[in-house]
């Protein structure tokens, strides 16, 4: 089992850049045996996976919509995954959350095992 738990949001602008960290509590599997994830969720939208790092190898997949402005990273020494988010617009406002599954995971919709309680990231143009 594991607990996660996110931070790091807040206020930006248009094109400011931001991280957010996501630290694990594991037990019974080292955190380095998750495949760990970024969620979002927009008011009145439904929540979408952002990124995704698997375990083992670290193999990453992100949304089209993200690619080549967020880059998500781990540190497994630190039971930790980072989510940098550059170049952010209006559009990337929303709640983030970090997720974990003990699936290798080779696609976005994925099935969430554990979930944090999530993360404001608001952009102002």
């Amino acid at each position: 089992q594991v607990q996660v738990v996110e931070s790091g949001g807040g206020l930006v602008q248009a094109g400011d850049s931001l991280r957010l960290s996501c630290v694990a509590s594991a037990s019974g599997r080292t955190f380095s045996r998750y495949t760990m994830g970024w969620f979002r969720q927009a008011p009145g939208k439904e929540r979408e996976a952002v990124a995704i790092i698997n375990w083992g190898g670290g193999s990453i997949i992100y949304a089209d919509s993200v690619k080549g402005r967020f880059t998500i990273s781990r540190d497994n020494a630190k039971n930790t995954v980072y989510l940098q988010m550059n170049s952010l617009k209006s559009e990337d406002t929303a709640v983030y959350y970090c997720a974990a599954t003990i699936k290798y995971v080779q696609r976005l919709d994925f099935s969430v095992d554990y979930w944090g309680q999530g993360t404001q990231v608001t952009v102002s143009s």
